[in-house]
C-alpha cells in the first residue's frame, strides 16, 4: 500500500475537514470504497481534490462526490469521476491547532 501525506487547502467538507489539516491518503482497491468514505483525486480541471463519496455506479467504476458546503465545487457541478482519478481513501486525519 501506497501512503500520501497531504495538507487541505480549502473548506469544502469544513467543519470536518479544515483548511490546513493533514490527512494520510492510502491507495485502495476501487471496490473498496462506499458511500461515506473520503478520498483524494485528481480532476482534469481542478487538480487534486479531496470530497466525501455520496454514490458509487453499480460497476464500482464511477463516484459521486460531495462537499459539506453549499457551494463546494463537486460532482453537483462537474459529475460524477472514474475510478481511475482516485489517488486514494483517506485513511487519517491530523487536524491543526486552533
Amino acid at each position: 500500500m501506497m501512503l500520501r501525506l497531504l495538507r487541505i487547502s480549502g473548506d469544502s467538507l469544513a467543519p470536518e475537514y479544515q483548511d490546513g489539516d493533514y490527512v494520510l491518503v492510502g491507495s485502495v482497491r476501487r471496490r473498496s470504497i462506499k458511500p461515506g468514505d473520503v478520498i483524494v483525486f485528481r480532476h482534469h480541471l481542478y487538480g487534486l481534490m479531496i470530497k466525501q463519496v455520496d454514490r458509487v455506479a453499480p460497476e464500482g467504476d464511477e463516484f459521486h462526490v460531495v462537499g459539506t458546503q453549499p457551494g463546494s465545487l463537486d460532482s453537483r457541478r462537474f459529475g460524477p469521476i472514474s475510478g481511475d482519478l482516485i489517488v486514494g481513501k483517506v485513511l487519517w486525519h491530523i487536524k491543526k491547532r486552533r
